[in-house]
């Protein structure tokens, strides 16, 4: 629970206050004191009547009524300081810097639980344990460096671990970024990174809050209340960045199908993010590289100029957004003769934009112009300008400063001489704006923003999926393990999913009957062993009977071998759908290019089941494969609305059926005309 006695208290106790600021209670209490706290604010240190020339109580017992407590003192003394203070001094708030707990040891997570009791009884927040504070315009509970500016449209940090959390800052204060409020939870005994989303979506306020929250987890304890909160926020006009470290890839090793042997917990993490509309991030450099990209101008379009004076910088910055689905458009025609006359000789108009080392000042600005107001083809710039400190860049800054003051195109500074150049930086910053020093991570960045979808509707799609009769199949299934070929039959057939005609025997004399009337060419497949390739138990364009028997006696040979499928012979592109539940998350729903190219190049695409058609969509075109499923070179591609169909369908299948645990559909076959599964197979747990 959060009360307004953690984020703004009218007065606080730092239990284990130092006059030594290298120590969190001394720390601490200088941030506090540093930050302008304007409440009545006390100490306890057993050795001291004044610390930090606050009044200090040689113990809790003394202290007068108190809203919010910081103890930084040993683990096994908290249990008790948190009781005094909860049912004897009204105390409905309190942060535990100390480790020591759960973390480390089971008598640690004991101490943890009584705290946990304590404050739960009492109706009070509680932050941590093993954490460095929390940090607010209201308060600065925290007892590290650096403090951020501060102001109530500033970001939202909220953080699993108070290491990461500073490293963030350090990275974002050099870029000017600004904050609302910063979030350790720590141990998040009481409240995680899922309590705070929820509190901030519950009580957003458009006219007050920030519309901007980084994320930095460790684990996801509550799946579900992380979607609902942030898709929430994000549908309210708030942008959510998150990184989300430590997945675990033990789930691979044990998994026996191709979909558990790609499907990674860390699959699960990149659904729910793309379900949630959350932009995921990989390291702290980026995510606080896309949260000043948040503080500019909301992108409308995908194409950028680049405007520069150096040319490396302008040619990886181009890679970098080409590599990422952006563009570059070429600048030509009049108007870029035009411009290229208000240069230097020897300028590049082309774009990117090269105004040479030796550009003025009044060139950047005529050229701002143009891209501002002349070229429509685009929609924002990045202006990369550094100095080898030959010049100071004073007056190239003023240039950036009034034109991201009137540009209505986002204009992304990139300053890279933060050294060389460091006053002119600075003083830029402290104008309220934000410096993007490396463009390759810029580049990335944007990218990553372009190309995340907005939060998925929460609705089911039913259309042509028999539930009644998914239930029914389910439920009459014998036994857990991998199901009989009929039993998949049924079940894709229930949720409108299109299969190749097929026969299952084995015996002989019924495997040639079939194969007389569904016709040569024919795929056969052994019936039993789970990996049919690895044993020499598929076998293609069988065109003849006689090829056919021979097949057969060779294939029943086989280690656990229990029949012989037999299927007519399709042609298309080998397509892959697959699932696999995950603990907390549900079903994680995979696509890409199928047969050994799943396996092999792993260029797959994941979703949250249930999935919307938008969805499908999504993930469909976000491969690196997309262009063979659209057709090129001269071959034909895939029809991309059935195939989308059928991803949403099977993500229905599995909404109604919890009991799949592990499926895959690989190949399907894609023509421009039908998309067709060929082989699946289905693992269940009831």
């Amino acid at each position: 629970m959060i009360t307004q006695e953690l984020l703004c208290p009218e007065s606080i106790v730092v239990v284990g206050a130092s006059n030594n600021v290298h120590k969190p209670g001394g720390a601490i209490l200088r941030n506090l004191i540093a930050g302008g706290y304007a409440g009545e604010l006390c100490a306890v240190n057993p050795k001291e009547k004044e610390v930090q020339g606050v009044k200090a109580y040689t113990d809790v017992a003394q202290v007068p009524d108190t809203d919010l407590a910081i103890l930084a003192i040993p683990a096994p003394m908290c249990p008790e300081v948190v009781e005094i203070l909860a049912s004897k001094k009204h105390t409905r708030a309190f942060i535990i810097l100390s480790a020591g707990f759960g973390e480390e040891t089971k008598e640690g997570a004991i101490l943890e639980d009584k705290i946990l009791k304590t404050a739960n009884q009492y109706g009070a927040s509680l932050i941590g344990p093993n954490c460095i504070g929390l940090l607010n315009t209201c308060h600065h509970s925290v007892f590290t460096q650096p403090i951020p500016n501060l102001n109530p449209q500033g970001v939202d940090l909220i953080s699993s671990s108070g290491a990461t959390a500073v490293y963030v800052l350090e990275s974002a204060v050099m870029k000017g970024l600004q904050f609302n409020s910063v979030w350790s939870v720590g141990n998040a005994r009481q409240i995680g990174v899922e309590d705070v989303l929820q509190y901030m979506d519950e009580h957003f306020d458009p006219e007050k809050d920030s519309d901007i929250k980084l994320l930095y987890m460790e684990s996801i304890k509550d799946p579900d209340r992380l979607l609902l909160h942030a898709s929430s926020l994000i549908r309210k006009g708030c942008k959510i960045a998150g990184i989300k470290a430590g997945s675990s890839e033990s789930g691979m090793r044990a998994a026996s199908s191709h979909t558990g042997a790609i499907a990674s917990s860390d699959s699960a993490v990149e659904a729910l993010f793309r379900k949630a509309g959350i932009i995921r991030c990989f390291s702290r450099e980026e995510l606080a590289t896309v949260g000043c990209i948040f503080t500019l101008p909301q992108l409308k379009g995908k194409n950028f100029a680049i405007i520069t004076h150096a040319g490396g910088p302008g040619v990886m910055l181009t890679d970098a957004l080409s590599k990422g689905g952006l563009n570059v458009p070429k600048l030509e025609g009049p108007l870029a003769e035009e411009l290229k006359s208000k240069l230097f000789p020897g300028a590049s108009v082309g774009n990117p934009i090269d105004i040479l080392a030796t550009g003025t000042p009044e060139h950047l600005s005529i050229t701002i112009d143009y891209c501002e107001n002349k070229f429509d083809n685009i929609d924002a710039i990045l202006a990369i300008f550094g100095t080898p400190g030959l010049v100071t860049m004073f007056e190239t800054y003023e240039v950036l400063h009034q034109k991201m003051l009137t540009s209505k195109k986002p204009l992304f500074p990139v300053l890279p001489s933060i050294h060389t150049a460091g006053k002119e930086v600075d003083e830029f910053l402290k104008k309220g704006h934000v410096n993007f020093a490396d463009e390759v991570t810029l580049g990335t960045a944007l990218s990553r923003i372009m190309n995340a979808p907005q939060p998925a509707a929460n609705e089911i799609e039913l259309f042509g999926v028999d539930v009644p009769k998914i239930r029914r199949i389910i439920d009459s299934i014998p036994e857990d393990g991998y199901i009989a070929p009929n039993y998949v039959q049924e079940l894709l057939s229930a949720a409108g999913i299109p299969m190749v005609s097929e026969v299952v025997s084995g015996s002989k004399d019924e495997i040639l009957s079939a194969a007389k009337r569904l016709g040569f060419p024919l795929v056969a497949k052994v019936v039993g062993p789970v990996h049919k390739s690895d044993v020499g138990g598929v076998v293609l364009n069988i065109k003849s009977k006689e090829h056919l028997a021979l097949e057969f006696d060779r294939m029943m040979a086989i280690a656990d071998a229990k029949a012989v499928m037999i299927q007519p012979m399709l042609q298309g592109t080998e397509l892959f759908i697959g699932a696999k539940y995950e603990e907390k998350f549900g079903h994680v729903v995979l696509c890409g290019l199928g047969g050994i190219f799943v396996e092999v190049l792993k260029d797959i695409s994941s979703g949250l089941a249930p999935l919307t058609y938008a969805e499908a969509y999504s993930m469909i075109r976000s491969l690196r494969a997309y262009k063979i499923i659209q057709g090129t070179r001269g071959q034909a591609g895939v029809n991309e609305t059935i195939f989308a169909e059928i991803i949403v369908r099977l993500s229905t299948l599995l909404r109604f059926a919890t009991e799949i645990k592990e499926m895959d559909i690989n190949p399907l076959l894609g023509t421009p005309k039908s998309v067709v599964a060929v082989d699946a197979r289905i693992r269940i747990e009831k």
